[in-house]
This record gives C-alpha cells, sequence and structure tokens, in this order.
C-alpha cells in the first residue's frame, strides 16, 4: 500500500511539474480576457470570457491554433445559439431541453471529441441558467469571442515548449522499442516461447505511443510556425519529423520480426546468432533514443547499424538454418533500412548496404 502511494505521489508530482507552463498559459489568458472584458468594456462579471479561454487552451496534447481556433468558435457558436433561444423564446424546461439539443448537435458537428460536447453544453447552460448580465442580449457572445481571441495569441506569444511533449513522446516509442529488442533477443538465445509471446504483445501495443508522437510533433511543429519565439526550433522539428516517419515504419517491421520470432521459436530451440544480431540491433537504437538528449550518439547508432547490415546474409548467419530460420534473417533487411534512415541515411544509400543474395 505504502509503495503504491508512493508511486502515485511520484506520478502526480511529475504530472504537474510537466504541467506548470500550461498552467501559466492559461492562467495568462484568462486573466487577460477577464482584464479586457471587465476595465476596457466595462462588464462588471466577464465569466464566459475566462471558461471560452481555459477550455480552449486546457492540457491537451494537441496545442495547435487551428485546434485552439476550432475549440473557441464552437464554444462561441454554442454560446451565441443559446442567446439566440433565450431572446426568442425565454427560460423554461422546454426551452432548456431545445438549447441542450441544439448545443450538442452543433458541438458534434464541430468537433469529434466527446468531451468537447461537454465543454460547450456547459458555456451554454451558463447562458440559460445565470441572470443576464448588464450591456444587452449578446454581452456574452462578445465574451466568448474575447476568451476565444486571448486563448490563440496567448499560443502565439507565450506557447508552451513544443520541444518538450514531443521528445517526451518520442522517448516513450524508442524506449518501448529497446525493450521490444530487448526481449526478443533473451527469447532467441534461450529458446523462450513465452518471452518471445510478451515481446510480440509489446509489440502490437506500440502504435498508441508512434502516433502520441506524431500528434505531439504536428502541433509543436504548428506552433513554431506562427511564433516568433520558437521558429528558431524548425529545422530541429523538421529533423525529428524524419526521424519519426523512420521509425513508424521500423515498428511496422519490429512486428513483423516479432511474430516469426514468436512463431520460430514454437520449437524451443535457441537462436543464439540471431540473438546476437537483435542484441546489437538494441543497442543501436539506444543510442538512438539517447541521441535526443545527446545528438552525438546519432553517428554512434548509425555505425552499429552499418555493420550488422552488410552481415544480414541468411547464409552467413544461419549456414545450417531451415528456411524458416533464414526468413526471420530477411525479415530484419527492411528494419535495417528503416534504423539507418531514422539516423539521417538516405534509404537508397540504406538499401546499397544490404547483403548481395
Amino acid at each position: 500500500m505504502r509503495g503504491a502511494v508512493a508511486l502515485w505521489l511520484r506520478a502526480s508530482t511529475r504530472r504537474l511539474a510537466e504541467s506548470s507552463p500550461a498552467i501559466a498559459q492559461i492562467v495568462v489568458a484568462a486573466m487577460a480576457g477577464y482584464a479586457f472584458a471587465h476595465w476596457v468594456l466595462g462588464e462588471p462579471t466577464p465569466l464566459l470570457s475566462i471558461t471560452v479561454a481555459v477550455a480552449s487552451l486546457g492540457f491537451k496534447r494537441d496545442a495547435r491554433p487551428v485546434r485552439v481556433l476550432r475549440t473557441a468558435v464552437g464554444m462561441t457558436i454554442g454560446i451565441l445559439l443559446s442567446e439566440i433561444a433565450v431572446h426568442l423564446f425565454g427560460v423554461g424546461f422546454w426551452q432548456l431541453a431545445l438549447i441542450t439539443a441544439v448545443t450538442l448537435a452543433a458541438a458534434r458537428f464541430f468537433s469529434a471529441e466527446p468531451g468537447f460536447a461537454a465543454t460547450v453544453l456547459v458555456q451554454a447552460m451558463l447562458v440559460v441558467l445565470v441572470p443576464a448580465p448588464v450591456g444587452g442580449p449578446f454581452v456574452r457572445t462578445l465574451d466568448g469571442v474575447i476568451g476565444g481571441v486571448v486563448a490563440l495569441l496567448a499560443t502565439v506569444l507565450l506557447p508552451r515548449d513544443p520541444r518538450r511533449e514531443a521528445t517526451r513522446a518520442a522517448k516513450d516509442s524508442l524506449d518501448s522499442f529497446v525493450e521490444v529488442l530487448r526481449m526478443l533477443g533473451t527469447a532467441l538465445r534461450d529458446g523462450d516461447i513465452a518471452q518471445s509471446a510478451q515481446a510480440l504483445d509489446l509489440a502490437r501495443t506500440s502504435q498508441a505511443p508512434t502516433d502520441a508522437w506524431a500528434s505531439s510533433l504536428d502541433s509543436a511543429l504548428s506552433v513554431a510556425r506562427i511564433s516568433p519565439f520558437l521558429r528558431r526550433y524548425l529545422p530541429e522539428l523538421e529533423t525529428q519529423r524524419t526521424l519519426h516517419a523512420s521509425m513508424d515504419l521500423a515498428w511496422r517491421n519490429l512486428r513483423v520480426v516479432a511474430r516469426r520470432a514468436e512463431y520460430l521459436l514454437r520449437d524451443g530451440v535457441a537462436r543464439p546468432a540471431v540473438a546476437d544480431i537483435i542484441t546489437q540491433l538494441e543497442t543501436g537504437a539506444q543510442l538512438l533514443s539517447d541521441s535526443f538528449t545527446d545528438v552525438e550518439q546519432r553517428p554512434a547508432a548509425r555505425a552499429i547499424f552499418v555493420a550488422l547490415v552488410r552481415r544480414l546474409d541468411p547464409e552467413v548467419v544461419m549456414p545450417t538454418g531451415t528456411a524458416r530460420d533464414k526468413g526471420i534473417v530477411m525479415a530484419l533487411h527492411p528494419l535495417l533500412v528503416d534504423l539507418l534512415c531514422a539516423t539521417g541515411m538516405a534509404q537508397s544509400d540504406a538499401q546499397r548496404l544490404l547483403p548481395a543474395l
């Protein structure tokens, strides 16, 4: 019990630390929206300028300006529709049902995210259930516009570090890649079908962190392109996008290798020669992961992959092996090409390094 509490506290502390820039950005945007509506436009209680700004920014992984804009526009339209309905039909039980239905329909039109509909509905209910402020029937729609505008300005002028989330997601994906290789190497060295099955299960669940990496990277690139403070990071992020494309393919080919290994090891016979290759692949992949904090590790990873790819001849690695033994060696060819591309090598150059068969 004490260990579980300690793990929860560590995870919570880490989450809070990682969210600190987002918290600062949201607070500044919310207060800017309130200040403009209250002291410039003279609104006594500009509640929706705060709620729209907060909901538009949020803690989502995807912080692209287009997402912030879509969220702000969707919520503002929900507020506008609610104000129109209240103005035309008044407030009552059936009016509340009508506004709820219309708001949810509009929210689903603007976004496929289930949580977005709930967020828009909350704004609409504030319009219906909270007494109208001084200033006219559509002052709350203006509040929504203000909140959306300050959220967009915060995205451009007070951006979160676009590299942090992308790098964290990249490390998660690469660390899982290394772990699959480690498990496969152990399974092939020991003839352990259970370990091989675990490696295959882990490889099959790898798409989620890889997709999270892509989402974080797209968001980082979108913000860096429009923010004058982050534009200098564009070359670094573009390089990471090339790495992601190669690693996405490498993951697909690693799943093929894992399936072949799991099928191969059903006879319980160890394959130490293939295990040695997998272990060297693991070393190179670990260096590739380490290159996010030390760029000098990438050439070292490439050197390992180059040395491996040149001797991936099935007749040399498994001279007395069966066709299935030789098949798993062949399956390593596209995987090595993808990993070489991940280090920055052109695909044509990587393919030329493969042994002639």
